[in-house]
């Protein structure tokens, strides 16, 4: 049973076009922040950027180095899309996306991390074995089929991203409309419709449609009677996401993932009309059949166990920030805050309050008034900035506030705490942090 689902040998169309889009999206995605400012705003313009923690050797390059490194991914992309030394060129990209991704959190956002899991899976897949410049070059090499497994790989991601993202919804910020509201009150000034994203009922429509949508989508998709009506949702959905919250390549990628569910003939007849359709399904079991079904199954059970560890977490992950990235806990809240740091200098005996600008982006201030592990990491770059001179500092966030989705101003930093002798905890949760009382 477990064999003809995996490694049943179906069409390859679907794959074959996702490729093609999946390659134009990333290369747009990488000469985009370059044309858009986002390089020059992320990783030209900041001192530094706050890493991942523990990654502290990936800091950008120097100069302009930035934008040579974003148009070689660019160019990676272009050559997935082509399906030109496919494999060289999506590792290439994601070697490259990962080191973007985890070199910075300014600009954090779900949907990067979508895009990492995704280059991870098309390393694995054969996606170039038709309409690419390697079988081109190779007829041997072209294929027009695949094994079933190379499906289910990408419809079992996207499963656990839409089910996670539905769930995470069902809290009472996100119920009683007050995070649709908050998410609009932005988009007020927009043409025409800026007006009627401030009416209730749209509120309302947006907070229990994405609910919905996010929970269904996939089913409806996966059975044939609803599929149709499913991907028109998408397309409205995906279409209203990308206009009103300008959130790149993301809704149209997407988009994208509906080319899974339909029937191989249904894809050919639209986009590889001289492709011939295979049929045979024929079951051909690999020699990398253990392989697969070992770290297969690692990969999907930390997928799935991963967004909840910020329930064995003390407190409230809306507050801490402790288990929200790599969860698709996605627009789930707006948060803002306020901070000072004092610095203690043991070696000069002097005392004074740290000016952000002077080390810190405007972006870069925002979060390090909200986001504990910044604000840690923040210390402890002062304290190494220190070090350097020979000097010993205490570090203390004092009137540290933040408020979660427009509520009162809490206390959030301890401010007796000296952050800089604190040592990181990756997996429980930081005392130093005020517990969460919600008026």
């Amino acid at each position: 049973m477990l064999n003809k689902f995996l490694f049943t040998s179906i069409d390859n169309a679907s794959l074959t076009v996702f490729r093609v889009i999946f390659g134009f999206l990333i290369a747009a995605e990488a000469f985009g922040a370059i044309f858009t400012g986002w390089v020059k705003r992320a990783l030209i313009n900041p001192k530094f950027t706050f890493n991942f923690i523990g990654l502290d050797f990936l800091q950008p390059l120097p100069g302009n180095g930035m934008y040579f490194y974003f148009a070689l991914m660019g160019l990676f992309g272009l050559l997935v899309m082509l399906g030109y030394k496919y494999r060289f060129s999506m590792a290439g990209f994601t070697i490259m996306w990962a080191g973007v991704y985890f070199m910075q959190k300014n600009s954090y956002n779900n949907h990067y991390y979508l895009l990492l899991l995704l280059c991870l899976l098309m390393l694995l897949v054969p996606a170039s074995r038709y309409f690419s410049l390697d079988a081109l070059k190779k007829p041997s090499f072209k294929k027009i089929s695949m094994p079933q497994w190379c499906k289910w790989l990408i419809i079992l991601q996207v499963w656990i991203v839409y089910t996670y993202a539905s769930i995470a919804k069902l809290y009472p910020d996100w119920l009683d409309l007050s995070v649709a509201k908050m998410l609009m009150q932005s988009k007020a000034d927009y043409f025409l419709i800026g007006g009627l994203l401030q009416e209730r009922w749209v509120h309302f429509f947006i907070t229990y449609t994405g609910i919905l949508f996010d929970l269904l989508i996939v089913p409806l998709l996966l059975i044939k009677r609803t599929r149709k009506w499913a991907f028109f949702a998408s397309i409205f959905f995906h279409l209203f996401n990308s206009f009103v919250f300008q959130i790149g390549i993301f809704p149209y990628m997407s988009l994208a993932f509906s080319l899974f569910f339909f029937e191989p003939k249904t894809i050919r007849d639209l986009f590889l009309k001289k492709k011939e359709l295979y049929t045979a399904n024929e079951i051909e079991i690999p020699n990398y059949k253990n392989a697969l079904l070992f770290f297969g199954s690692i990969y999907f059970i930390v997928q799935i166990l991963l967004p909840l560890r910020h329930w064995v977490i003390k407190d409230n992950v809306l507050w801490t920030e402790e288990g929200h990235r790599l969860s698709w806990r996605m627009m789930l809240r707006g948060k803002s805050g306020i901070i000072t740091f004092k610095l203690v200098n043991h070696t000069t005996g002097k005392t004074h309050f740290v000016n952000l600008r002077d080390y810190l982006s405007r972006k870069q201030q925002k979060i390090v008034a909200t986001k504990p592990d910044v604000i840690w990491q923040f210390a402890q770059y002062l304290k190494k900035e220190y070090q350097e001179k020979g000097e010993e500092i205490s570090v203390y966030a004092t009137a540290s506030k933040v408020s979660v989705n427009g509520s009162e101003y809490e206390a959030f930093v301890k401010p007796e705490v000296d952050l800089a002798k604190e040592p990181w905890h990756y997996f429980k949760h930081e005392e130093w942090i005020y517990p969460y009382h919600p008026k």
